[in-house]
């Protein structure tokens, strides 16, 4: 019988994995052998963290990210044939805003069954803390990295939310935050609402909203640190 793939969560920062993955998540992670992750350094540090310090040499690991072209993909199909397999992203859920997500559908197309795991999404846990719209929202992804782009993107966004009474969710590089902060306090209407949730789950964790006129007058800092942005028109 083939193995099946395991959706493994991390936490969203440098802290006790128990603090935020239940115990059978973890029973779970402790028993495979075989994960395919982001960042070898990253998963192998979480791993150690998460109960198998000392084990990770015993551990195979395989590497997919942003770079990973398909036909790598698909030459992970084998690696099922030995049993079950753990997917890492870098922080937060696997195969959202992540590239693991190529995996899951090979996974799918070869008759693997897929078993998500409990752990944080930065995403709800912002919807959740911003009072805006839970009952419809949109996932917006990156927006695009040229000033001109971006902007148009933004007015589009706040047209769609306006019109179907949608929250709009999108994430930044780090160290874009305060850039596209700035955008949204120039380009945005003054009565739209504006959440900033920064740091979710960490002792420095920051969630605020607001319209983008109390915005303005606020002087808020973001600085290079995970960020979600939602917008209500």
């Amino acid at each position: 019988m083939k193995g099946k793939l395991y959706l493994v969560p991390t936490p969203l920062g440098e802290y006790d994995p128990s603090q935020v993955l239940p115990g059978p998540v973890l029973e779970i992670l402790r028993g495979l052998k075989c994960f395919v992750v982001e960042e070898l350094r990253t998963a192998r540090r979480f791993l150690s963290s998460a109960g198998l310090r000392g084990h990770i040499s015993e551990l195979e690991f395989h590497v997919l990210n942003e770079h990973t072209p398909q036909e790598e993909i698909d030459a992970l199909a084998p690696l099922f044939d030995n049993g079950d397999v753990g997917l890492i992203s870098e922080a937060g859920l696997p195969a959202v805003a992540d590239p693991g997500a190529g995996l899951v559908a090979l996974c799918h197309r070869i008759g693997i069954e897929v078993v998500p795991l409990t752990g944080p999404s930065s995403l709800m846990l912002a919807l959740m803390g911003s009072g805006l719209n839970g009952q419809s929202f949109a996932f917006r992804g990156y927006l695009p990295a040229k000033t001109d782009e971006r902007r148009a993107a933004l007015k589009d966004i706040e047209r769609q939310s306006k019109a179907l009474n949608q929250s709009q969710i999108f994430i930044e590089t780090p160290y874009r935050n305060d850039t596209l902060l700035a955008d949204l306090l120039q380009f945005l209407q003054a009565s739209t609402r504006l959440c900033v949730a920064a740091d979710l789950t960490l002792p420095s964790q920051f969630i605020r909203t607001c319209n983008v006129a109390q915005w303005r007058r606020s002087h808020t800092v973001i600085g290079r640190r995970p960020c979600v942005f939602i917008i209500l028109a």
